[in-house]
């Protein structure tokens, strides 16, 4: 029996299948041609589109803050993911395993499965993000003590406590990558008067971000269209000007990790002042990110090994071991 791991994400979906590991990464973008309606790429394809189309091609992420926000298109992107995954073993049909985020509704669940049923999987099971996030974390969740985990996904940043294999007390806030991105694109657009696109702060944050400020600073040049004059113009940033870019974002996320704090039962809160905060998800590759959280919420902040993909891992795990994490399992169909 075929089984695959998905960790859907608002910026990009990871496929895990067990004993192979992760064999896909790509973005969750879908190009589609206005005419006639149709699906021409997805993936990788679409996102090199992203800013560069004619009018009759519209490229769209059916993902918004870890929601499915266009039912249709979703279903085609996770038809093309299960389909590349599933290589020559196309007529098997693959139990899937979803991650979903916290705090999802029935309604949210029902598209998920809904669209992964229209995909071609034989069976459906969902697991709560920041569950997943643990487990592929190397956490054992399932033990009596205390775990916080903080996601930082492209389009939402969630923090929950675990214990006992089930959530104590989360929270989710509409902050992710993409966000940083915008702040960054809209900061250089008041400070140096120059227009740049998703793509170009997305690489300014990934070669030279940081969360804190640092006595040596970084720099890179790019481009973009001066505002004044509409040419293509070259200029220097900073890496203490992307971290003024996204310190207000940054504040929200350590707001949110001070609330479930607050709400965590005091034994389990001394647990995590033993064991520290796991971060995990791409935001976690932000430099000095643990740092800031370290000194503002005085809890010892870690990186988990390979952040990025600790959803998608955790998604293979669950699936190679379904007895022992059958409570996690929200709906099976």
């Amino acid at each position: 029996m075929k089984k695959i791991g998905i960790d859907l994400g608002t910026t990009n979906t990871v496929v895990f299948l067990p004993k192979k590991g992760i064999i896909l990464n790509e973005p969750s973008v879908v190009a589609i041609s206005i005419l006639d309606n149709k699906i021409l790429s997805v993936g990788n394809l679409a996102k090199e589109m992203i800013g560069r189309t004619p009018d009759s091609i519209v490229v769209s992420r059916p993902m918004v803050d870890g929601a499915i926000a266009d039912y249709r298109v979703t279903g085609a992107m996770l038809k093309y993911f299960i389909k590349k995954a599933g290589g020559f073993l196309s007529f098997v049909k693959p139990e899937v395993l979803i991650s979903v985020p916290a705090g999802v509704t029935s309604t949210e669940r029902r598209a998920v499965i809904e669209a992964a049923l229209n995909a071609g999987a034989k069976a459906v099971y969902l697991v709560k993000e920041p569950v997943l996030a643990a487990i592929g974390a190397k956490i054992p969740i399932n033990s009596p003590s205390g775990n916080m985990i903080l996601n930082i996904g492209g389009g939402t940043t969630e923090i929950a406590v675990i214990s006992l294999g089930g959530i104590v007390s989360w929270e989710s806030v509409r902050i992710g990558g993409n966000k940083l991105d915008l702040a960054i694109v809209e900061y250089i657009k008041k400070k140096h008067g120059l227009a740049i696109g998703e793509r170009t702060a997305e690489l300014i944050k990934i070669s030279i971000g940081t969360a804190m400020k640092e006595a040596n600073e970084e720099k890179i040049n790019i481009r973009g269209r001066d505002l004044a004059s509409g040419f293509p113009k070259t200029i220097e940033v900073t890496s203490n000007e992307v971290t003024e870019a996204i310190t207000e974002h940054l504040r929200e996320i350590v707001q949110i990790i001070k609330s479930v704090l607050e709400r965590t039962p005091p034994e389990l809160c001394s647990d995590i002042m033993d064991k520290g905060i796991h971060i995990s998800g791409g935001g976690a590759l932000l430099k000095n990110i643990d740092k800031l959280i370290t000194k503002v919420t005085g809890v010892p902040a870690q990186i988990a090994d390979d952040p990025l993909f600790c959803v998608a891992r955790g998604t293979g795990i669950v699936l190679e071991n379904l007895d022992v994490y059958k409570r996690n399992v929200l709906a099976k169909r």
